[in-house]
């Protein structure tokens, strides 16, 4: 098992230990694992990438191969909790994490599963690192969203797993839910493989339908956890999104990769685990290193220091690399409406 795969595996258990269930209470062939990255195993990759370069092909360690794929990341993860249903791997660039809770959130609501474990999980290597600084995506001492002077991002790593369940089950074994999962919004700006479409048309689509999937208006949306990486171009598209969609309002809006770094395909359900806490606090979390305002970014910042507001519903932005954009909306328990009828476009 590679070090992806532990961390994952690592945050499963624990997710299932604050969840309240115990390894042999799953319903095993009714629990789903749905796991996100972007590279998997890369731990594995750097090794075969330095005996090829190094040594050249025939070193390949052949063992190695079969060690590598990200379709490994659920199945380690079902191995160690006993889950026996459905696994998935879902390398969606940085956008990941939410693709995966949407998809396993299907899978709840279509009455294929009672249980899903899942979230994102993604290592650091020297390949993602100097393929950043290649790009020159990277900044030379710290991520600054939405700032003025801002440089680039900071990568991080890391595993996010959630559990998530049938309001039924939940019920049945006297659990007391976290956070609701509302509607979820997905389209590709099929533009270019780092920069955003400059209309932002397809990030404004994903949000408004996130919004409107989970039977709500903007006017209900409480906070926005931003994608917010620290580069200019995608900073920039980003407040743009949120202007168009958000009109005139000043909904308070914040990067928690200021303080987590850009974990890239855990970047998204890392940052869902802090969504669930602001519904629970009514904490919006800072956007740390924040000094000068941006007028090209002209959206209301939680500059810093945390801030205390209203939090029932919050939407979690994910932007990603080729155009993967994931809109994902969050709710405490008991406030989202009905849900819609299923929907055929």
């Amino acid at each position: 098992m590679g070090r992806c795969s532990a961390m994952a595996v690592a945050a499963a258990r624990m997710a299932l230990a604050d969840a309240g269930l115990k390894q042999g209470e799953l319903p095993r062939r009714r629990t789903v694992v749905v796991i996100g990255t972007t590279m998997g195993e890369a731990e594995i990759l750097g090794e075969l990438e330095r005996d090829w370069i190094v040594r050249g092909p025939g070193a390949v360690r052949r063992a190695h191969i079969p060690r590598y794929g990200s379709t490994l990341l659920p199945i380690h993860v079902a191995r160690a909790t006993g889950a026996q249903g459905m696994v998935l791997a879902l390398p969606a660039a940085c956008a990941a994490g939410n693709y995966a809770i949407g998809f396993a959130a299907d899978l709840i609501r279509s009455g294929r599963a009672d249980v899903a474990i899942t979230g994102a999980a993604e290592l650091i290597q020297e390949l993602q690192f100097s393929g950043f600084v290649r790009l020159a995506a990277m900044a030379p001492e710290k991520c600054q969203p939405f700032d003025l002077n801002r440089q680039g991002l900071l990568l991080g790593e890391g595993a996010g797993l959630l559990i998530v369940e049938s309001e039924a089950h939940a019920l049945k074994r006297g659990a007391r839910p976290q956070a609701e999962i509302g509607g979820y919004g997905l389209s590709c700006d099929a533009y270019h493989i780092t920069r955003p479409r400059p209309d932002a048309s397809g990030s404004i689509r994903a949000m408004r339908d996130a919004i409107r999937r989970s039977g709500l208006s903007t006017g209900d949306i409480d906070f926005v956890n931003a994608h917010g990486t620290g580069t200019k171009q995608n900073d920039a598209a980003e407040a743009k999104v949120v202007r168009e969609v958000f009109g005139t309002r000043r909904i308070p809006i914040s990067s928690m990769k200021s303080m987590l770094g850009h974990c890239m395909g855990a970047a998204s359900a890392l940052e869902a685990i802090g969504c669930v806490f602001t519904l629970e606090t009514g904490l919006y979390p800072p956007t740390i290193g924040y000094e000068t305002r941006d007028p090209e970014c002209d959206v209301e910042v939680v500059a810093n220091v945390a801030r205390t507001g209203k939090a029932d519903i919050v939407v979690n932005n994910s932007l990603a690399f080729g155009g993967y954009n994931a809109v994902s909306v969050l709710a405490r328990p008991g406030v989202l409406p009905p849900p819609q009828p299923a929907e055929v476009h």
